[in-house]
């Protein structure tokens, strides 16, 4: 597994895929916050915080992260080479993990250079006695969470297709409908007490609660359901593949 994983690695830093993922990521995020004078600039904002870069960081996520991913199992099941890693010493589990720790790292790759805009805002603060390190720290937590489960949402997409703009089409679809159309779903109260449900199974309901400078547990196993279950799926499919 470990060879596996240093090799996906390896292919997203060895080709333009992972750089101008970072970088499309850096670019659009430092345009948002620095440059563009909108609610998401940080400098023309009412306080020092990075509450504009986790509002707006997600959607950036919900577009690239089904652009890395599309390619993972898809692509190996256009070209054939799925039937050579079937034939490693090696599980379909690890396989998965593999392609999908590889992904997680390179979103972890990508946040690592934005601690420059954390660094900044705390130095321009009027006050930097009372920045909120708390809430900032966990807010980062928080977005790589929901960065792990897109990723898992992205291989689960290019898992049940030999095209990557499929993977890619339904990968974004599925992220923003957990992300956001089910929050918004509920938020009409159409359905009674079923409306407070869609909005919980929903990640911006626990992604807004950890950004608030809380860990909650109860949004930690969240993430990690969401996680595994798209990973166990993926798994399904590539078994009835096998088979």
């Amino acid at each position: 597994m470990r060879a596996l994983f240093y090799k996906e690695i390896r292919s997203f830093l060895s080709s333009v895929i992972g750089y101008t993922f970072i970088l499309i990521f850096l670019i659009t995020s430092g345009l948002f916050h620095w440059v563009i004078s909108d609610t998401t600039n940080l400098l023309e904002g009412s306080e020092a915080d990075m509450i504009p870069f986790f509002n707006l960081s997600p959607y950036i996520f919900l577009i690239l992260i089904p652009a890395i991913t599309m390619r993972s199992i898809a692509e190996e099941r256009r070209s054939g080479t799925i039937e050579l890693l079937f034939t490693r010493p090696i599980s379909d589990l690890s396989i998965l993990l593999a392609k999908y720790l590889a992904g997680v790292c390179l979103v972890a790759i990508a946040l690592l250079p934005t601690l420059i805009f954390y660094y900044s805002i705390y130095s321009l603060s009027l006050d930097p006695a009372k920045f909120d390190h708390g809430a900032t720290i966990t807010s980062y937590l928080g977005l790589l969470l929901l960065g792990a489960v897109f990723v898992a949402i992205g291989l689960f997409a290019s898992s049940i297709t030999s095209s990557q703009i499929v993977a890619f089409i339904l990968a974004m679809f599925l992220c923003w409908i957990f992300y956001q159309g089910l929050d918004l779903l509920g938020s009409f109260n159409l359905m009674g007490g079923f409306d407070f449900i869609l909005q919980y199974i929903g990640i911006i309901y626990h992604y807004d609660s950890i950004k608030r400078g809380v860990i909650d547990s109860s949004d930690i196993v969240y993430f990690l359901t969401v996680i595994i279950t798209f990973i166990f799926a993926s798994l399904t499919v590539i078994k009835s593949i096998k088979n």
